[in-house]
């Protein structure tokens, strides 16, 4: 019962910056993953997955209800991202995973630039 609340804490930081910021769950799903549940980092990759799509549907719900959602702009990048979702889910175990480590990293800095620029 000790180790659940790591998992509980875990998925809300994963909600609330997925509901705060669109997306990001895997910022705080894949560290805290690979650490406190011990997964295996590309098992931790396709779990954050995994519970970001579930994450970005009550999102969705949410924005829904309130009227936040504009399904005819959304459909394009949805056609579009479930091509490269498709892409990466079959070439995801041949990328060496010092690569995967990087590039998470850079998108990771990237944002942080971006955001920090923006104020």
């Amino acid at each position: 019962m000790k180790e659940k609340w790591k998992y509980v804490v875990t998925g809300a930081l994963g909600g609330l910056a997925n509901g705060l910021f669109g997306s990001g769950g895997g910022l705080f799903l894949v560290p805290l993953m690979t650490r406190w549940s011990k997964l295996e980092e590309r098992k931790a990759f396709a779990t954050s997955v995994a519970i970001i799509l579930s994450l970005s549907i009550v999102s969705s719900v949410v924005y829904f209800t309130k009227g936040a959602l504009d399904f005819s702009t959304a459909w394009p990048y949805l056609l579009g991202g479930g091509i490269g979702g498709v892409i990466s889910g079959l070439v995801f175990q041949k990328v060496p995973l010092n690569f995967l480590r990087r590039i998470f990293g850079l998108l990771i800095l990237y944002g942080g630039i971006r955001a920090v620029l923006a104020l």
